[in-house]
């Protein structure tokens, strides 16, 4: 590419995609992603809090990415400046929530592993996060249990359940321990509605199969869907759809 095409807005969900899962973004990405930016919009949307988003990519990430949208974009950035905030408490009223934390919890109860560490229900601004060896396990045991739930499926027998009890809710599974709960229309599409002006729109993403909470969004007529494997891909992608050199 010879000129910046600023119509044009690239949109990257985080882990996996511009970071290996629950980790920090490499120099190496975030220099890439700072020449990619002379070219195009960029943005990051992601279902966990901003705190999480701000500690793997970086103290500046506000200020590098036109925008920053955090739990599926009921939190807004644009140019640094919160704009957008929504509640899920408000949406379905407490009462309905404290039920839903209180089954789950009951389903993470039984569930039978060797490993079960803290912070296994964790109610955010716009969505419930179901961990069911808890948030604060090792990264060593996130992988281990992210190589047993391929096998014996938790987190897909967990949401069966649930969604049962709670069809109001959609239910994905997002990250490598856990899965999130909102209603429908918060996905991460929610997002786009803010996003418009823009030419052509894409989005980055590495669970964008059926179940996955990347699917919505990467399914969606607004945008161009691409499917990555991890920042190295992603970095490949990019590379060659914007002529962008990787170093």
């Amino acid at each position: 590419m010879s000129r910046a095409q600023k119509d044009v807005l690239c949109l990257f969900d985080v882990d996996g995609t511009l970071t290996p899962a629950r980790k920090s973004i490499t120099p190496e990405m975030k220099n890439f992603m700072a020449r990619v930016s002379e070219h195009v919009d960029i943005a990051t949307v992601g279902g966990s809090d901003m705190g999480k988003q701000v500690e793997q990519m970086g103290p500046t990430l506000l200020q590098e990415y036109k925008f920053c949208f955090s739990e599926n974009g009921l939190v807004g950035y644009k140019d640094g400046i919160k704009f957008h905030e929504n509640s899920l408490k408000a949406r379905i009223g407490e009462e309905r929530l404290a039920l839903f934390v209180s089954e789950a919890m009951k389903l993470i109860n039984e569930f039978q592993y060797p490993v079960k560490t803290s912070n296994f229900v964790e109610v955010r601004m716009g969505m419930i996060n179901v961990a069911p060896i808890g948030r604060d396990c090792t990264y060593e045991q996130r992988l281990e249990f992210f190589e047993y739930d391929k096998i014996h499926h938790v987190r897909d027998t967990m949401i069966a359940r649930l969604k049962a009890q709670f069809p109001e809710f959609a239910m994905v599974v997002g990250g490598q321990i856990s899965f999130d709960v909102f209603p429908p229309e918060w996905s991460k599409a929610y997002c786009l509605q803010f996003c418009a002006g823009y030419q052509t729109i894409h989005f980055f993403g590495d669970k964008t199969a059926p179940g996955g909470n990347d699917y919505d969004i990467f399914t969606d007529p607004r945008v161009v869907g691409h499917t990555v494997t991890g920042p190295d891909n992603t970095m490949a992608l990019l590379a060659e759809l914007f002529d962008v050199p990787i170093a």
